[in-house]
C-alpha cells in the first residue's frame, strides 16, 4: 500500500472516538518493528521522525526509502503516514521535499503573529502536494530534540487562530510534556482541552508526550477530541531494557551472540508489543 497523509486518518478517528498512534522511528528495527505491529491488529499508523532522529538515520530521503521498501517487502496493508515531528520550518520544507506525506511545523517558540504567518506558508507548500500539516500552540512541555518547554496550557483563541491558517490537525499544550512525568505532575487539563475542541470544532487533536500518562485519562481526552496521540520514550525504554538485559547476562558472549541480529531480536519484540500495547488503549485496531 502507497504512503497516505495522515488528516485522512485522523478525521476517521475523530468521527470514531479513537486515536491513530503515532510512533516514532529510530532505525530500521524501530520501524519494522512498529509496522508489523500494526498490519498484526490492523491499526493505521504515524511514523514520526524528529529532525535529530532524521539526521540519525542518514536524512529524510533515506528514511522515506526505508519505510517505503519495507512496506512492500513485508507485504504491509495497513494506512501508513510518515509525519515529521516538531520540525522547524526549514526542516518542514526539506521533508516535504524528500516525500514525507505530513509535517508538523512547531512555531510554538515564535510569537503568535510570527507563528501564524509561518504556518501559514508550510500549509501552502504542503497542501499544494496533498501533504497534511499538524501545527503547535502552547508549548508542550519537556525535552524534544533539546528543545525545553515547560508544559504550558494553550489559549483557546489562538488555537482558533492557527486552525485558520488552514491546519490539519492541531496540537495544544494542555499540561503535557515530553519524557518522563514528575511524581508531583498535576495531570492534563481535560477542561482546557474540552473548551479548545469546541472552539476549533471538526479539526482533530494532537496529544504530545504520550508515555506515562494514565490509560484512563488518555482515553478521557480521546473522547474530547484528541485522535493522535504520540508515543516515543516508553518505547526507548522498554528497548533499552532488553539491550542491557542480554549484555548483562553475557549473551553477547556465546557463541555468535555478537550478531547485532541476535542482540537486537527481543528489543524490537518489545516494541512490536509495547505498540500494540497502546494500540489497545487508542481503540485503532481493526480500524485499517
Amino acid at each position: 500500500m502507497p504512503l497516505v497523509e495522515a488528516s485522512g486518518m485522523l478525521k476517521k478517528a475523530l468521527e470514531g472516538k479513537y486515536a491513530v498512534g503515532q510512533f516514532n522511528i529510530n532505525n530500521l528495527e524501530w520501524t519494522k518493528s512498529i509496522l508489523l505491529a500494526c498490519e498484526e491488529v490492523k491499526s493505521p499508523v504515524i511514523l514520526g521522525v524528529s529532525e535529530g532522529a532524521g539526521k540519525y538515520m542518514g536524512g529524510y530521503n533515506t528514511v522515506v526509502g526505508m519505510v517505503k521498501g519495507l512496506i512492500k517487502d513485508l507485504n504491509i496493508t495497513v494506512p501508513v503516514a510518515i509525519h515529521l515531528d516538531h520540525g522547524s520550518y526549514e526542516g518542514a520544507q526539506k521533508a516535504i521535499a524528500a516525500g514525507f506525506t505530513s509535517v508538523m511545523f512547531d512555531g510554538s517558540h515564535y510569537d503568535i503573529e510570527e507563528n501564524l504567518q509561518k504556518t501559514r506558508e508550510i500549509v501552502k507548500l504542503a497542501h499544494e502536494k496533498g501533504i497534511s500539516v499538524e501545527a503547535e500552540v502552547g508549548s508542550i512541555g519537556g525535552e524534544e530534540d533539546g528543545v525545553v518547554g515547560k508544559g504550558e496550557v494553550a489559549d483557546p483563541k489562538e488555537c482558533l487562530q492557527l486552525v485558520e491558517c488552514g491546519i490539519d490537525f492541531l496540537a495544544a499544550g494542555i499540561g503535557n510534556i515530553h519524557g518522563a512525568y514528575p511524581e508531583n505532575w498535576e495531570g492534563l487539563d481535560l477542561e482546557v482541552l474540552a473548551e479548545i475542541q469546541k472552539t476549533v470544532g471538526s479539526v482533530p487533536m494532537v496529544l504530545h508526550g504520550g508515555t506515562g500518562i494514565p490509560a484512563k485519562m488518555v482515553q478521557d481526552a480521546i473522547k474530547l477530541g484528541i485522535s493522535k496521540v504520540n508515543v516515543n520514550t516508553e518505547l526507548q525504554w522498554a528497548f533499552a531494557a532488553e539491550v542491557r538485559n542480554y549484555i548483562e547476562a553475557g549473551k553477547d558472549k556465546e557463541g555468535k551472540g555478537f550478531d547485532p541480529r541476535k542482540i537486537l531480536a527481543k528489543p524490537a519484540q518489545a516494541i512490536i508489543d509495547g505498540v500494540k500495547e497502546k494500540i489497545e488503549i487508542f481503540g485503532s485496531a481493526h480500524k485499517a
